[in-house]
């Protein structure tokens, strides 16, 4: 059985934000680091990012979200 890791994506830089077809697409700079679990932790993925980051990534979400509302038709709002 092979040993499962933990994989942390440490953001650098946002660099884009699209949607299509229902998905939305953030393009990002980052570094992925792979990593064995502590004893205690289920092997999972970790998205770090500064607080700065985080913030610019909520209004990117935000926008896309805006989008998908702008296409939708009046009664499905």
């Amino acid at each position: 059985m092979a040993t499962k890791k933990i994989t942390r994506i440490e953001v650098q830089r946002w660099k884009s934000a699209s949607n299509t077809h229902g998905l939305v697409d953030i393009g990002f700079d980052g570094l992925f680091i792979q990593q064995f679990p502590p004893d205690d932790r289920e092997p999972m993925h970790v998205l770090s990012m500064s607080e700065a980051d985080a913030r610019l990534l909520f209004v990117l979400l935000k926008s896309q979200l805006a989008e998908f509302d702008g296409r939708k038709a009046r009664s499905q709002r």
